[in-house]
């Protein structure tokens, strides 16, 4: 399944299905879809995780977290909670969906904010948390040095970005010398288009799988340092990223 819960989607079917899975009125789940695979469901109760139903690579950024903590695309807040709750640590949980962030403060999530993170300023974290393939919040491959300059300047010296993704070149078709036939639709082949379904209505947007060697090298040029931490079974990996 590729999961995406932190996209800039308008109708914001994300914070709906999230809303309602917490106020009782849970009838469905979502829907997903991507330029490159067919339809799948992604469990409402998914969001809902505490730490020990959450994959590896997930457990570990929260356990490499430290100090004040922004955590970005917070969903539900689950990672948000554990880090509040278990770790003691200061956290801001940021979403642009209205549904989830309402969600959020219901469930006991003390600092909420309803902002798109490229567009904060002035504020200064030790760690920033993009999780759930936080590269999808780049958008498009053409984006990330930009949007990855931006989030250094949100950092504390010695402060670290903690952001996962897949390598989803394996999805694609094996040529006879065996090597991937990649459509040559966009600049690179992790962008996609990614559909999501909820109680009859659709929208769709761009979302970004980056591999590692591809985010490694854009943090060399842009003078970042970038450190594989863990590596998972689906080609998904953690990475810590500093200055």
């Amino acid at each position: 399944m590729l999961s995406n819960v932190r996209t800039p989607f308008m109708k914001d079917l994300l914070g709906k299905a999230i809303s309602d899975y917490y106020s009782g009125n849970f009838s469905e789940d979502l829907l997903t879809e991507t330029s490159i695979s067919e339809e799948d469901v992604l469990p409402i109760t998914y969001l809902f995780r505490n730490y020990d139903e959450m994959p590896a690579i997930e457990q570990k950024a929260l356990d490499e977290s430290y100090g004040k903590v922004l955590d970005v695309g917070c969903g539900a807040g689950s990672h948000a909670l554990y880090l509040q709750s278990e770790k003691k640590l200061d956290v801001t949980a940021m979403e642009i969906s209205e549904g989830a962030v309402e969600t959020c403060k219901k469930r006991g999530v003390q600092h909420v904010v309803q902002q798109d993170v490229f567009q904060l300023k002035d504020e200064k974290f030790d760690t920033i948390l993009m999780l759930m393939n936080g590269t999808g919040l780049f958008g498009t491959y053409a984006e990330v040095p930009q949007k990855l300059l931006h989030l250094k300047g949100l950092l504390n010296d010695n402060g670290q970005i903690l952001i996962d993704s897949s390598d989803i070149i394996f999805m694609f078709d094996e040529d006879d010398d065996g090597g991937k036939w990649v459509p040559l639709n966009n600049e690179y082949y992790g962008e996609v288009k990614y559909t999501l379904k909820y109680k009859g209505e659709t929208e769709t947007t761009t979302w970004l799988y980056l591999d590692f060697n591809t985010l490694k090298n854009i943090c060399d040029d842009i003078g970042l340092k970038c450190e594989l931490l863990t590596e998972g079974e689906h080609y998904d990996y953690l990475v810590r990223i500093m200055i």
